[in-house]
């Protein structure tokens, strides 16, 4: 079973809710975040990414920007830009993308679930970004950024949600600045809160889409209360963590793409002469191309696009991991040629997201980079393999569009 649990939530004013809502702390450098809270102080990422009220010179993980990220918040509280909740409720929060919709259930997640493995994961977590966000949680007493879950589409969960949605008036409905628009409806119907919470009691497993590090760090923070309380009955609202679930087939995933700065020595004919040995070269072209089916990719070289098709032989198709086209082209190309070992730490390799399409990559191969590749997208039906059985997905293997939206949800943990 998964649980799923209302809560009482802190969230913005309906005349705020555009200004207040901001993409994920992570798709920002600390640049690009001051730009963002210069332009527009109410933007939650001066609460998420809170060394934009300090000096560049300022350490972004020392105390002094976890206890303003703190302050904010609870300022935000006070002057009424945020208001709470005076009961439990879920939600549903749709968000819609070139014509296509997704629409996810608002709730609290199970630690417990999460430590028992009945929430899957795909990705490795890094020391460094659990700290900082074990610090932020920890601080201000609040998850402030919900955790991307998915589940394999359940018949009765979109009957209540569709039934919901389509007699209840939106919360709030607004276009963000980059054309996505964003619906929220509260469910305060006891009856129905009841029926969402056991119809998710027939879901056997959550999966974690997006937010890896944002769940651990919050069950980190649990377990740190809990040690900290060996009296705490599993009812404290720390036990649980802020998350959207959304049913599988409606989620999009976008390619991952990768950008390479030299060819380790050789020359382009080389190069060439290298990849044929595990690739076919189907076609070249001066426009660019995308890979349309598993095991092809396309490849920029010299502003010539070259599409490439793994040969048979060259990957296992019985691997859930090694047969990702991310994990086809890193052992076929990337490593033995390029001499990309690991791609979590190598600074000759970078990767752009699917959102910034292939015009990216032609940018990048004119700017500062010698050759780039564009992916066929992960399906979420490998994800879910791969979770299934307990592996984890190489770097940079998923980018999902579009993204959640922070400060539309805050959930504290006291």
């Amino acid at each position: 079973m998964s649980v799923i649990k209302p809560f009482m939530a802190v969230r913005p004013a309906k005349d705020l809710v555009r200004e207040v809502a901001a993409l994920p702390y992570d798709v920002y450098s600390s640049k690009e975040a001051r730009v963002v809270v210069k332009e527009n102080p109410r933007s939650f990422l001066a609460i998420d990414r809170a060394e934009t009220f300090f000096d560049a010179s300022v350490d972004i993980h020392s105390e002094q920007i976890y206890k303003k990220a703190h302050d904010v918040l609870y300022a935000w509280i006070e002057d009424g830009t945020f208001v709470q909740e005076d009961k439990n409720m879920l939600y549903l929060y749709e968000l819609v993308m070139n014509n296509r919709s997704q629409i996810g259930i608002v709730s609290c997640t199970s630690v417990d679930e999460y430590l028992d493995n009945k929430i899957k994961k795909h990705e490795k977590t890094r020391a460094d970004k659990e700290a900082d966000r074990i610090n932020h949680v920890d601080y201000c007493d609040a998850n402030t950024g919900p955790i991307f879950l998915t589940y394999k589409s359940n018949k009765r969960v979109n009957a209540l949600v569709e039934s919901w949605k389509t007699h209840k008036k939106p919360l709030y409905d607004f276009v963000a600045e980059d054309g996505i628009t964003h619906r929220v409806w509260s469910v305060d119907d006891d009856t129905t809160i009841t029926s969402l919470v056991e119809a998710f009691g027939a879901i056997e497993t959550l999966y974690i889409a997006d937010g890896h590090h944002r769940a651990a760090s919050a069950v980190k923070v649990a377990q740190m209360r809990r040690n900290d309380n060996p009296d705490y009955t599993g009812k404290e609202a720390f036990n649980y963590f802020l998350s959207v679930s959304f049913p599988d087939e409606q989620l999009y995933i976008m390619d991952y793409n990768r950008v390479v700065k030299d060819l380790n020595g050789l020359t382009e004919s080389e190069f060439i002469e290298a990849i044929k040995k595990q690739f076919e070269i189907i076609r070249t072209s001066k426009e660019p191309i995308r890979p349309d089916e598993k095991a092809m990719f396309a490849m920029i070289l010299e502003d010539t696009w070259y599409l490439l098709k793994a040969k048979e032989n060259s990957y296992n198709h019985l691997d859930p991991v090694l047969n990702l086209d991310v994990s086809i082209l890193q052992l076929n190309l990337l490593a033995p040629i390029l001499g990309i070992g690991d791609p979590r730490t190598d600074q000759r390799i970078d990767f752009v997201g699917g959102i910034r399409g292939l015009e990216e990559l032609t940018r990048r191969t004119n700017v500062d980079m010698k050759v780039g590749f564009a992916m066929y997208p992960t399906s979420i039906e490998e994800l879910m393999a791969i979770a299934d059985a307990d592996q984890l997905m190489p770097p940079k293997s998923t980018w999902f569009e579009p993204k959640l939206r922070s400060g539309l949800f805050i959930h504290l943990l006291k």
